[in-house]
């Protein structure tokens, strides 16, 4: 019964890993759609000599220049007097991705900046400064003052994501291409002076750098570079960059690299202090300013949570944005179509050129204006508003409405509408006033409408909510009244008319409705922007107007095809749902979960998940159940179902969605009916807070149609999300989990019992509730305990479910390897048997024994038998040279050959031996005894001392085949993991082969040998254990067992931490102790001294 449970959870994780496995690939390969406008260009590309006395190496540089004329590219950079900015392209990228950029700027710079709209305005947080900076209040320039000349390195399209080495020599590269940039203004300046011609403009201080993908990193690297000039790079701006960790941290020596310049960045902002606390300078990245864009949840690659800028530069040096949430852009896109979205792409080159400031040339020298200006162009007031949500549920107002401070004090210091944009509005006879709880505007009538405070938002409603598509101040106006009518001059300041339409926040809009037939009504519109007020901003006062323009508009555009504004008071309690993680899980075997919103309900309807969406996203549909026409006068053939009829859609504007999370902000639906909604959070990670166990959804809904919506997990989606977000921690975990079978091993090995084969320890070790419980809850408990001693903070409930889960899909994934590793050999042993007990008894027996002498005689070779009696020197020898001079990945790639050998050779020997009494039967005959004698004392040779081939008996040797097999199968699995680590490096150095590259790093080199050193130096299941002497002072025990188990711990916090390189660490460890083990029985047993166990092997079955 025991074998049948530990059976049916094997099947179960196999089953689980492979489902998993194949709902996520899935996911990962169906194409997505990103909405997003193609950027076309007249590139021409400048090559950037280098000066005589210097040698650039393989890379180049190269000047972006934008037109279809074809130029003298020496007169062209004689005329250089633009701002420089450097694009640094990412892993495998080309110079040549800047031509959007470079060709939206130079389109920007010549029609000048973006018309201004009257929304409302993103502002500072105050850890950022917005306490000393009044963004709303900053003026863009009119005028660009200064064009920008767009450069790129070429860097052969390395793999600088895979190999830290890389990183390295892009960052140095980078900081030369730096000081050429500068260096060629100085020249171009003077060559102008020589030829006495006109000089303008002053020369550049700065570079500004762009970076994609690692090339994002690469910048950052080069900022704290000892070579780089002072003051020679004071802005960053970065496009799906990884900051907190490498895409693949597999190799060591890269995610060493990627530690080493956070910590930089972090003593570069701190205040340089001497010995004796006192200052001695000021931070020497106090001038630094960095914004990180990421590409949202379509960004396979690169996951925004690595993109974060936390903990890393201050908040008041910069911060993190996601392309959904970005002003006029909203979209997300995948890893390379950020440098081509024509949206983003326009407002990128916008902001870098509203940041020249006019008087001197140069970027704002003021880092809090640079950040200023990053935040007004980039940021958008919707976007920021949900941000700063709070999500505590102990206030209503607080968990759907976010309150933007005191209202009392800043709805005073509103901005109004412009004189050139405003319309008479003087005359009350064509006022109208609103005596239902919900206002609606069809028309731009010219007419105000008043809506009672008191009066309508009584009985709970004091919220109030209006969504439109006409534009603030030349469309539509709102105020708040302390009374109806004209106010007297001298009525007190405090309690006057107060405009508040810049509190107005624009959303996306969807395609605009088409007119069916002439003449005849077009479809509502869908809304444009969302205007919220809460019980803080309407105090003290009595009346709530909203003014529409006339139709011929005053600011001589044409008026919308159709104009909608639909206004309510409501309550919030009315339009709050919570989903719980049980609800939606049950949802998705039983019934689907649906809510029912009836005619005149809240225009705001909240939904609020107990769990995040980046976790389990959700399949939200919403479908028009009805909108108030009882008869439309069609017949019933020809009326069909209300939701497809167009009368609804006359009636009712398109639902819009607003789903937002912690760490990947905003994400607006327009013209929502039916999305599988997922948001690019980080939740139930090591570092997660509580509230990233969150996600909210504002669905905007027309108040006069009914919904009917259904909530359903898209499991496709869950699966993909989950292995985006926990791949890196299941690859470390794999590593746990053959530490942990090999302690099993080794456990077994120091009880006399058989050594379980790697598929049997790794299927006792999931046994509930030991050992499995306590596998999985010390290492949870000690990073539990880490969060609270460090941060103190706990990850949420989800990080523990996560994290066991992603423990039981790795032993899923290594029982599925090990499996097929272990049949492969089975496979071979028994086909070589097979093969060679044909060919002795077939009818070639002389060209066998040919064949055999020959081999005889080469086994009797000097070198032969020094490398037969050396074997594991020899292979550590020719590793250790492969792994310090070419790569370690071809060092452990030769080691995994030799346990592939010893495997094969021991499972031969085994199986041989088991069918040596059937075959002796059938040639007693035949001399055949030399021939297995000598094949077997060839081959042991090789495999080392306790691979003897004179055993007591046929059933202990038999045995101890096994055990050697098993031990070996181990060993194999676990080092072919550690190889396959540094696949994506050999990869990347095979680019590189014949370009003159250097050595392997350091640090990978000696993690590597120490990894070969375990492998040579316990090559024997008795290699496991040595006994001090009670009198010495090290007296006690050394077992490999605690070894294993302790590597197995730290194998599995690596994996929290989502850092798998550091499973190398542990693997130096084990390595380490296995030299340490394997001197110490050398010397006991040349003294003669008893302190090594051995066992005799009688095997009980």
């Amino acid at each position: 019964m025991k074998n049948l449970r530990d059976r049916c959870r094997v099947v179960t994780l196999v089953v689980l890993a492979i489902l998993v496995g194949l709902l996520g690939f899935y996911g990962l390969v169906k194409p997505v759609s990103n909405g997003c406008d193609m950027t076309y260009m007249y590139p021409t590309y400048i090559p950037i000599s280098a000066p005589q006395n210097v040698s650039s190496g393989k890379y180049g540089l190269y000047l972006y220049h934008e037109g279809w004329k074809k130029i003298d590219f020496a007169d062209h950079l004689k005329k250089l007097n633009g701002m420089p900015v450097l694009f640094i392209p990412g892993n495998g990228g080309s110079y040549k991705q800047v031509r959007s950029l470079g060709a939206e700027s130079d389109r920007a710079y010549q029609g000048g900046p973006l018309e201004r709209t009257f929304y409302q305005e993103a502002s500072l947080t105050p850890e950022e400064g917005g306490l000393d900076m009044d963004v709303a209040g900053l003026q863009l320039p009119s005028q660009y003052s200064r064009r920008l000349d767009w450069f790129a390195v070429d860097l052969e399209g390395e793999h600088s994501a895979m190999d830290g080495q890389i990183l390295e020599e892009h960052t140095e590269y980078v900081v030369y291409a730096i000081h050429r940039i500068l260096d060629l203004y100085k020249e171009s300046w003077d060559a102008r002076a020589r030829e006495h011609a006109a000089i303008s403009g002053i020369l550049p201080k700065s570079v500004i750098l762009v970076g994609h993908s690692m090339g994002g990193f690469v910048a950052r690297a080069a900022i704290v570079h000892p070579h780089l000039r002072k003051s020679a790079v004071e802005t960053i701006l970065t496009l799906s960059s990884p900051h907190q960790s490498p895409p693949l941290a597999l190799q060591p020596s890269l995610g060493h690299y990627f530690a080493r310049v956070n910590e930089e960045w972090r003593k570069g902002y701190e205040v340089q202090t001497n010995q004796a606390g006192r200052q001695v300078s000021g931070p020497a990245l106090s001038k630094v300013v960095i914004v990180s864009i990421t590409g949202g949840i379509n960004d396979y690659q690169v996951r925004s949570k690595l993109e974060s800028l936390e903990g890393i530069v201050p908040s008041a040096h910069g911060f993190m944005i996601t392309s959904t949430s970005m002003k006029n852009v909203w979209l997300s896109m995948e890893h390379q179509v950020i440098l081509w979205c024509n949206q983003l792409v326009v407002q990128v080159s916008h902001t870098l050129l509203s940041l020249i400031d006019s008087k001197t040339g140069q970027p704002y020298d003021d880092t809090r204006k640079r950040l200023a200006i990053f935040s007004k162009m980039l940021r958008s007031g919707v976007a920021q508003s949900f941000d700063q949500m709070k999500q505590s549920q102990t206030s209503m107002q607080s968990s759907l409405f976010p309150t933007m401070g005191e209202r009392g004090s800043q709805v005073h210091t509103l901005p109004e509408c412009p004189a050139n944009v405003q319309w008479s509005n003087d005359g009350l006879e064509r006022d109208l006033y609103i005596q239902t709880k919900t206002v609606t505007v069809l028309a731009m009538d010219g007419r105000r409408r008043w809506l009672d405070i008191q009066k309508l938002g009584s009985d709970g409603r004091n919220h109030f909510v209006l969504v439109t598509n006409l534009a603030p101040c030349s469309g539509v106006r709102l105020h708040l009244w302390p009374e109806r009518g004209k106010l007297p001059l001298d009525f007190p300041v405090d309690k006057r008319v107060q405009e508040v339409t810049s509190k107005m926040g624009h959303i996306p809009s969807g395609p605009a409705p088409r007119q069916i037939e002439p003449g005849s009504q077009t479809e509502q519109p869908p809304p444009s922007a969302v205007f919220m007020l809460g019980p803080e901003d309407m105090r003290g006062f009595r009346f709530l107007t909203i003014s529409v323009a006339p139709r011929p508009s005053i600011s001589g555009r044409p008026p919308p095809a159709a104009s909608m504004a639909v206004g309510q008071f409501f309550d919030p309690e009315e339009g709050q749902k919570e989903l719980s993680p049980l609800t939606l899980l049950s949802s998705s075997y039983s019934q689907k979960q649906e809510i029912f919103l009836k005619e005149d309900h809240p225009i705001a309807f909240n939904l609020s998940f107990g769990i995040s969406l980046g976790i389990l996203p959700v399949t939200l549909s919403l479908k028009t159940a009805g909108c108030g026409i009882k008869d439309s006068g069609l017949p019933v053939e020809e009326a069909g179902d209300t939701e497809n009829s167009r009368l609804c859609k006359l009636r009712c504007f398109p639902p819009v969605a607003l789903a937002w999370d912690v760490t990947a902000g905003l994400h607006v639906i327009p013209n929502f009916y039916t999305e599988t909604i997922a948001v690019d959070s980080a939740p139930a990670l090591w570092s997660s807070t509580q509230e990233s166990d969150k996600s909210t959804i504002l669905l905007l809904v027309d108040p006069h149609c009914s919904y009917k919506s259904s909530i359903t997990i898209s499991f496709t989606a869950a699966a993909s999300r989950f292995l985006l977000l926990n791949s890196s921690q299941i690859i470390a975990l794999c590593f746990a989990v053959i530490f942990f079978a090999l302690m099993c091993q080794a456990h077994a090995w120091d009880l006399g019992s058989p050594i379980p084969s790697m598929l049997r320890a790794v299927q006792s070790n999931l046994r509930m509730p030991f050992p499995a419980l306590l596998l999985i809850v010390v290492p949870i408990s000690v990073a539990l305990l880490l969060s609270l001693l460090i941060d103190q903070s706990v990850p949420p409930l989800s990080f523990i479910v996560i994290s066991t889960l992603c423990y039981l899909l790795a032993n899923g994934f290594m029982i599925i390897f090990v499996s097929i590793s272990q049949l492969v050999f089975y496979v071979a042993a028994v086909v070589q048997i097979f093969v060679k007990t044909r060919w002795q008894l077939g009818e070639r027996v002389e060209l066998f024994r040919q064949f055999t002498s020959l081999s005889s005689g080469f086994f009797s070779l000097k070198v032969v038998r020094f490398v037969a009696a050396n074997s594991s020197l020899v292979i550590a020898m020719v590793a250790s040279t492969l792994v310090c001079l070419v790569h370690p990945a071809l060092g452990l790639f030769i080691l995994v050959l030799h346990h592939a050998f010893c495997c094969h050779s021991a499972l031969c020997s085994r199986t041989q031996r088991m069918d040596f009494s059937e075959y002796e039967k059938d040639v007693s005959d035949r001399p055949t005894q030399f021939s297995v004698d000598s094949d077997h004392k060839s081959r042991d040779s090789f495999l080392g001392d306790n691979y003897s081939s004179s055993p007591e008996s046929a059933g202990s040797f038999v045995d101890t085949q096994l055990d050697f097999f098993h031990h070996r199968h181990g060993l194999l699995t676990l080092h072919l993991l550690a190889a396959l680590m540094f696949v994506p490096s050999l990869a990347a150095w095979w680019q590189r082969v014949g370009t003159g590259q250097s050595f392997p790093w350091l640090l990978d080199s000696v993690l590597c040998i120490c990894v070969i050193l375990h492998g040579t130096c316990n090559p024997k299941p008795d290699s496991t254990f040595f006994s001090f002497p009670s009198s010495s002072i090290l007296g006690g025990e050394l077992r490999m067992y605690y070894i294993y188990q302790f590597a197995g711990c730290y194998s599995f916090l690596s994996g929290l931490a989502l850092a798998p390189y550091r499973v190398f660490y542990a693997m130096a460890m084990v390595g380490l102790f296995s030299l340490v083990l394997n001197v110490l029985q050398k010397r006991s047993r040349e003294k003669g001294e008893a302190h090594v166990k051995r066992r005799k092997h009688s095997h009980r079955h």
